[in-house]
């Protein structure tokens, strides 16, 4: 069954917002587990206005499921956060400084070299790697040449198109996914995604192996419960 890694970072941005440590992070990242989730994911930024490094460093020793750090790797702080901690997997993504939230995968034949030497980086020290790719059959090729064992399927704009026509929206990432399975690569996918389209994304991807969620989900559970938002994540990838 496909994996439900829970983003984490809109409960900092909260905490964040009046100081102290309420909600407390790693007791929510551990409650998180205990409802079900198979995995926690963090993405730390220079300015650290969510996620904190210092969270990271706490989190890694107590969590019992995967733990995945999504992040940019030209940041060479972001580099050194990953080897010290050494997390299950890190996912590579192309952020600008400054950058509100991710808006794009990477541009896999542009940017070969670089990806390679950075993949060996993490990969040498023993950490699984994803790196986030829109929805391309070329891009996905490019990601295969640069030694990742693992893609991230940007789905903003499967989320966006969703409700105006799912087939013509899902459409690209079934051909992306088709290839990737066809290269060895691993699927993983994550943005926007959430109770009304998760469901058919999952159905649609074979092979589709992890799943990062944390804003809708996170806006979910201020209605519905934290506990039973997560069982509720869980359930659309059971169908």
């Amino acid at each position: 069954m496909t994996k439900l890694s829970v983003n984490i970072n809109k409960l900092a941005t909260l905490r964040n917002s009046r100081g102290g440590n309420n909600p407390d992070l790693i007791k929510s990242a551990l409650d998180i587990e205990r409802f079900g989730a198979d995995g926690i994911t963090v993405h730390p930024r220079p300015d650290q206005r969510h996620i904190r490094y210092a969270d990271v460093y706490a989190l890694k020793p107590l969590l019992s499921t995967e733990f995945n750090i999504e992040g940019n790797c030209t940041e060479q702080s972001f580099v050194d956060l990953v080897l010290a901690t050494r997390p299950t997997q890190v996912t590579l993504v192309p952020d600008a400084v400054g950058q509100l939230t991710s808006n794009h995968g990477w541009n896999t034949i542009g940017h070969k070299n670089y990806l390679t030497d950075i993949i060996t980086v993490f990969k040498n020290a023993g950490i699984r790697v994803s790196i986030f790719v829109d929805p391309v059959v070329e891009m996905v090729e490019g990601a295969k040449a640069t030694g990742t064992d693992r893609i991230e399927l940007y789905t903003e704009s499967y989320a966006k198109q969703y409700a105006a026509d799912k087939e013509a929206a899902i459409a690209p990432y079934i051909a992306a996914a088709e290839k990737a399975r066809a290269l060895g690569l691993g699927i993983n996918a994550g943005h926007d995604l959430d109770l009304q389209n998760l469901a058919y994304f999952s159905q649609q991807i074979t092979g589709l192996e992890e799943v990062s969620i944390g804003h809708a989900l996170i806006c979910d559970a201020l209605y519905l419960g934290l506990e039973n938002t997560v069982q509720l994540y869980k359930r659309c990838l059971k169908q």
